[in-house]
């Protein structure tokens, strides 16, 4: 098992990648159902990478806001998929 550290920088920098990949290809994942179906994936997976990302980082500093880390990692993976195509943020 990973540590904290390890961890939550893995998890920020899938974070950055898919969310790069993804406003790279808008265009690609916009064109047909698939692919706005798999820009819905692609938007739940910023959502896992961000959550983990808060989660560790409130393990390793200690400091707790419970549901407001999810809210927060929602609130950004719904503005991503929005940027991509408005079926996204349902598919999500």
């Amino acid at each position: 098992m990973a540590g904290s550290g390890s961890s939550m920088l893995y998890s920020l920098l899938l974070f950055i990648v898919i969310l790069s990949l993804q406003e790279m290809y808008r265009g690609k994942l916009a064109s047909s159902e698939l692919f706005t179906i798999l820009g819905g994936f692609t938007s739940s997976l910023l959502f896992l990478f961000l959550l983990t990302f808060i989660g560790n980082y409130q393990e390793t500093s200690g400091v707790r806001i419970g549901w407001g880390a999810v809210i927060l990692a929602e609130a950004v993976a719904l503005v991503a998929a929005s940027t991509v195509h408005r079926v996204c943020i349902t598919t999500w």
